[in-house]
């Protein structure tokens, strides 16, 4: 437990320091062409709805079987070797962590706005959300980077975290192929509403107890963004269902209260309109610093999170 705890910090500053080099072939990316593969392979093969739901579901569990087991059968086989063990394993789960990732591509939206560069901002605003960008006002712009920074910071730093807490890299890197198949297929228009049945609804369970942690952590440390950590848990208890997910309002809603902005609302997706309550109370109105307030908040959640793991695991080994 005490090595597990080392190697996912060194992950985490790897992360930090580094993020997703250009350089490294990522795990995700050959993740993401194993769901491409199979979702071609089920359009052809299935034609009728009910098969092309079905095949939605063998698509997770390939995907998942194939993400936990490579990663498992290559650990196992360095396993006699700890340095070796250890050097992969940590290299592994920071493949897992998308904080800096995330920090950097939410800042480039900051300062295309900063620059009052809107056609920028949508540009860059584009590629890390779902919805239309195209036509968004400055004010939609920030909301959109903001709630995307939110959720994400459980998506793509708390839920890795904590599936390598309690399974180690396996387990990391399972949760993101999860993850990956839900951003892919998981959308309930026309076209993903079949295939992408059974990986929103995995990945609606996967992400059901890291997406109350991220709330919780967010509401602790308020403070970064001079927020109150009791006001951030009401609003986050009140507005909890503020959102189709049963897990993104939880994050968005604490992320919102301690900055005291209002989130949520109407959005575009593939030229449907989607229709979404509001998270939060507007006692301010949003700016641009928000994003980078956002960004505060998930570093901080982050931080939060390995104190109470290592003081856990401290507590464990001095019993």
């Amino acid at each position: 437990m005490a090595m597990n705890i080392l190697d996912i910090i060194l992950a985490v500053i790897i992360d930090w320091l580094i993020g997703d080099p250009n350089w490294l072939p990522h795990p995700i990316i050959y993740i993401g062409k194993l769901i491409g593969f199979l979702e071609k392979q089920g359009r052809k093969l299935c034609k009728s709805n009910a098969g092309i739901k079905a095949f939605g579901g063998l698509i997770v569990i390939i995907t998942a079987g194939v993400s936990f087991f490579i990663t498992f059968g290559i650990l196992k086989l360095v396993s006699s070797i700890p340095l070796l063990y250890h050097v992969l394993n940590v290299i592994i789960l920071w493949t897992t962590l998308a904080a800096k990732c995330l920090s950097k591509e939410a800042k480039k939206v900051y300062y295309a706005l900063k620059d009052k560069d809107i056609e920028k901002a949508r540009l860059m605003l584009s590629y890390i959300v779902g919805r239309d960008t195209k036509e968004l006002s400055d004010n939609e712009i920030i909301r959109a980077d903001v709630e995307t920074v939110a959720e994400n910071a459980s998506d793509g730093v708390i839920a890795p975290l904590f599936y390598a807490i309690i399974g180690g890299a396996p387990l990391a890197m399972m949760y993101k192929a999860v993850n990956t198949m839900d951003s892919m297929l998981g959308y309930m228009n026309e076209k993903y509403k079949y295939i992408g049945f059974f990986p929103a609804k995995v990945d609606d369970v996967f992400n059901f107890i890291p997406a109350r942690i991220t709330g919780v952590l967010m509401c602790l440390t308020a403070f970064v963004v001079k927020g109150n950590a009791i006001e951030s848990f009401k609003i986050m208890v009140r507005d909890r269902k503020n959102h189709k997910s049963p897990n993104c309002a939880y994050p968005e809603a604490a992320a919102a209260g301690a900055m005291k902005v209002q989130l949520g609302g109407t959005n575009v997706y593939f030229g449907e309109v989607v229709y979404k309550p509001t998270i939060g109370d507007r006692k301010k109105t949003l700016s641009f610093e928000h994003i980078n307030e956002s960004v505060k908040l998930m570093y901080a959640s982050e931080v939060c999170m390995l104190i109470i793991y290592a003081a856990f695991i401290f507590a464990f080994i001095k019993k």
